[in-house]
């Protein structure tokens, strides 16, 4: 089966609870990876106002073009 994400709400405070198309939902907390990123192009996302202006594109969650991404196994099972 192709896993992919079908809904994603933003939660506040970084967390984003996603819906998968086998039915499981899982909140990740993106805070912990975004304060200890030394990429700028990641760390600029602790601008709350950017991080919460993510689309779902072909199944996946991604930010501004791909410019921040994540691989869906790992959201799926709350890792990152």
């Amino acid at each position: 089966m192709y896993l992919s994400i079908t809904k994603a709400d933003y939660q506040g405070n970084y967390k984003i609870k996603f819906l998968f198309n086998d039915g499981k939902s899982k909140l990740v907390d993106f805070s912990t990876f975004l304060n200890s990123s030394n990429n700028p192009m990641s760390k600029k996302y602790l601008n709350e106002k950017l991080f919460k202006n993510f689309s779902i594109n072909y199944g996946d969650i991604v930010w501004n073009d791909y410019e921040l991404c994540f691989p869906i196994w790992d959201l799926y099972q709350g890792k990152i």
